[in-house]
């Protein structure tokens, strides 16, 4: 009977290890078949001049996402600051000035006293004349003293309105089909690095200069605090086109090739050539009408290096 029980449990163990045997065997032979497939793979894609690449082995790329924002296209010319109006007050007779009544910083109504003339001469008696303000504003120069002799010649003082001043600039004749009545402009003095002054264009001029080649345009600025001063050095920007909520790239992803403008757009670690028409450009980006949908990723560093269909590694994005 022990005998028996013997030979029972050879015959299983031998059984087990048959098994085991047959496992392994399978299992080594699935690896085999693998490894074999993938060398075959390389060998075919080798032949055929692809180059088989992983993720990780992918072209370094730098990516930007397209986003939505407004974009404007402006032009850039500097020049001064001037009163919107101005006027030069002369005396209406001849004689000496026996009275100021303002000093230069003044406030001045239309039709006040600036200053009374003593017209007196040999065997004939006159009241003093006056010397009246044509215009209302800010008292800008008194060129004459007390005692002065003037004639309706001489000027006696300067007067401005400041509450609005205007920039004049000349514009080139390329740019001038560009400027129209209302745009808006942005200005900039030295005075107030950090704050920038809002006008709109007010006057064109219609004749183009014959040896210039440039044309005067006028830019009025509201100015209730004074803080623009006639004669200041103005840096103007004129805003002639706005696009709002469009899609904007970097001007870094266009490629040009021939009459196309083009970029690389990444999707899925590869690399897809697409066909743009671009629109309004500002610094460094660029308006896209088509064949972009927002939030997709265009290579803006890297992309000498690849061509459609190449497979990339995002390094920064």
């Amino acid at each position: 009977m022990m005998k028996m029980k013997r030979i029972i449990l050879r015959y299983q163990n031998f059984n087990k290890q048959k098994t085991g045997q047959a496992k392994r065997t399978v299992i080594l032979g699935a690896i085999i078949l693998v490894v074999v497939i993938i060398i075959v793979g390389r060998i075919v894609a080798s032949k055929r001049g692809v180059r088989v690449v992983s993720v990780e082995e992918g072209i370094p790329v730098e990516v930007v996402k397209v986003v939505k924002g407004d974009i404007k296209e402006f032009i850039s010319y500097t020049g001064d600051i001037e009163a919107k109006e101005r006027i030069e007050v002369y005396s209406r007779v001849s004689g000496k000035i026996i009275k100021k009544n303002v000093v230069e910083g003044n406030r001045i109504k239309k039709g006040q006293t600036i200053a009374l003339v003593d017209r007196d001469e040999p065997g004939f008696k006159f009241e003093p004349a006056p010397v009246n303000s044509l215009l209302a504003g800010i008292v800008g120069r008194v060129y004459v003293d007390l005692g002065a002799k003037v004639t309706p010649q001489t000027p006696v003082a300067l007067i401005v309105d400041m509450d609005r001043v205007k920039v004049k600039i000349n514009v080139v004749e390329k740019d001038f089909p560009k400027v129209r009545i209302g745009q808006e402009a942005q200005i900039k003095v030295d005075a107030y690095p950090e704050k920038i002054f809002r006008g709109k264009v007010w006057k064109i001029s219609p004749i183009v200069d014959l040896e210039s080649r440039t044309a005067p345009i006028e830019i009025l600025i509201s100015n209730p605090r004074h803080l623009l001063k006639p004669g200041m050095f103005a840096r103007t920007t004129i805003i002639t086109k706005e696009s709002k909520n469009t899609l904007i790239i970097p001007c870094d992803a266009l490629i040009k090739e021939e009459d196309l403008t083009l970029v690389f757009v990444v999707k899925d670690n590869q690399v897809l050539k697409r066909e743009v028409t671009v629109g309004m450009g500002q610094e460094n980006l660029v308006e896209v009408k088509d064949n972009l949908d927002l939030g997709e990723e265009v290579i803006v560093m890297g992309k000498t290096r690849v061509k459609d269909g190449d497979l990339v590694r995002v390094i920064r994005q």
